[in-house]
């Protein structure tokens, strides 16, 4: 079966896979969806005997039906090859109830890499595919971890540039290191003087203004996007639903057919998003946990209908999650629309202009796969430190986010089903907030010097992806106010 890809705000746009890839944002700011979801066209049985590699392969070749099996496998191998410091790549961890999907096994030590390890290669071969003669260009905003994926993803890739822009104040001190230190001349990092959301905001207004486009366009350039708005970022997504649900079949702990709950900590709504996708392929998942910390935007919308962005925007120790307009939930309100793009269009337009828009009792019903939850700055340390002193297991603030609304729905709902906790960054990535938790009393001092004492109580080598950047240059100071970045924009390129 064709799988095409129409835009969510209008339905007459429908581009194949690899133009959708090139183009990362749809035309007039929409997202572009799959005509139809396919179904697992191998059996769960089946799918429990693959390698990551080989489930990658099953799950992206039903979605991305434009690329040969030769130019996919190739791009699959080229993306999950040794610079995972696992063979598995991702693999379950059983910690207190529940199975750990551990996804920061990559470069940068973030699940941003499941995706943006392949992303390149599929840009790439879908250039070469449509014969593109203008040289890429990857705006990208990032609360923390895109940037650094996206930039190791594209560093010295020929054919494209890529731009990062982030909250100066609203990232880890890790995460800035990793992104300021970035090699390559191809590459610029940006702090903006704002939030996350203004980040994603302003990189949203260059794609959907068309005399910028035509400008860009006339010194050889064009706009696509490593964000998760990009499904060459989200198909990659659903395959580690699909390989963790193999992995619990393979180990004896669930039988064919079990459904399997999935906790996802969230922010702008991917990757849950492709937990979604990976149960209408016929993946046997239970409830769909969303879990937010403070910035609850995602909460109360799936508890009330109502999504109003028009609250206290708050920084906390899981800044990946600090969102207030979860771009990716624009593909689910076209599907619980009945796929209609003038009434996604109206809703999006509400939201630009009051922040706000409240879906029908009729749409709120299709979300009843979906269970909302939070965990507060004080719950999330609580988590952490419990976990530990129980198991001796060590998570992130987002891990903890996601577990701390896993023990709050077990409570309230009974569901005796097995569940898998989507672990999405290393602790060592939030060294100090973690030993905040586990060792309150320590001695206070960089992240850098905390992850030696973290290696010590977790029993865990510290990353190389650490390692690397404790003296790495800067190569990165461009600080800009929010309407000053189409003009950090044309300098680069210029």
């Amino acid at each position: 079966m064709e799988v095409r890809y129409r835009n969510t705000r209008d339905e007459n746009e429908v581009v194949a896979s690899s133009e959708a890839i090139l183009k990362g944002l749809a035309d007039g700011g929409g997202l572009y969806v799959p005509t139809a979801i396919p179904a697992l066209d191998k059996s769960l049985r089946e799918l429990s005997g693959m390698t990551y590699q080989e489930t990658a392969y099953e799950v992206m070749k039903l979605f991305l039906t434009d690329f040969s099996e030769e130019e996919l496998k190739r791009c699959i191998a080229c993306a999950y090859d040794e610079k995972f410091d696992t063979e598995t790549i991702a693999p379950l961890v059983y910690a207190e109830g529940a199975y750990y999907l551990e996804l920061f096994h990559g470069p940068t030590i973030a699940f941003k890499d499941m995706a943006l390890s392949i992303l390149p290669h599929l840009m790439i071969t879908a250039a070469k595919k449509n014969q593109l003669d203008k040289e890429i260009v990857i705006l990208t905003a990032t609360s923390g971890d895109t940037g650094k994926a996206a930039l190791a993803g594209f560093a010295g890739v020929k054919g494209t540039r890529i731009i990062v822009f982030y909250p100066k104040d609203g990232v880890s001190p890790i995460q800035e290191r990793q992104m300021v230190t970035q090699a390559g001349d191809n590459t610029l990092v940006v702090g903006i003087r704002g939030n996350f959301d203004q980040a994603q905001s302003g990189v949203k207004q260059m794609f959907s203004d068309p005399a910028f486009q035509e400008e860009i366009g006339r010194q050889g350039f064009c706009f696509s996007s490593a964000n998760s708005i990009n499904i060459g970022r989200l198909v990659p997504q659903i395959v580690y639903y699909v390989y963790a649900y193999g992995r619990l079949l393979a180990e004896g702990k669930i039988a064919e057919g079990d459904k399997v709950n999935m906790v996802v900590p969230t922010g702008n709504f991917g990757n849950i998003l492709a937990a979604y996708y990976a149960k209408r392929m016929g993946l046997p998942i239970g409830r769909l946990i969303c879990a937010s910390n403070e910035n609850k935007v995602l909460y109360d919308f799936f508890r009330t209908g109502v999504y109003d962005k028009n609250r206290e925007f708050v920084l906390t120790t899981s800044p990946s999650m600090d969102i207030l307009i979860s771009s990716n939930l624009e593909r689910l309100i076209y599907t619980i629309a009945g796929e209609d793009a003038a009434v996604n269009k109206k809703l999006m337009r509400e939201l630009a202009e009051t922040g706000r828009y409240e879906i029908t009792p009729e749409m709120q019903k299709e979300l009843r796969d979906f269970y909302g939850g939070f965990t507060d700055q004080t719950q999330t340390k609580e988590v952490i430190c419990a976990l530990y002193e129980k198991t001796g297991y060590v998570i992130d603030p987002h891990t903890a986010v996601a577990a701390g609304v896993y023990e709050q729905y077990r409570r309230k709902s009974g569901d005796g089903n097995v569940s898998v906790i989507v672990s999405t960054a290393s602790p060592f990535k939030f060294a100090g907030s973690v030993m905040d938790a586990i060792e309150p009393e320590h001695k206070r001092c960089d992240d850098f010097a905390l992850t030696e004492r973290l290696h010590d109580l977790a029993g865990v080598e510290v990353p190389r992806a650490v390692e690397e950047i404790k003296n790495a240059p800067i190569r990165h100071q461009t600080v800009c106010e929010v309407e000053q970045m189409a003009d950090v924009v044309r300098g680069f390129l210029r």
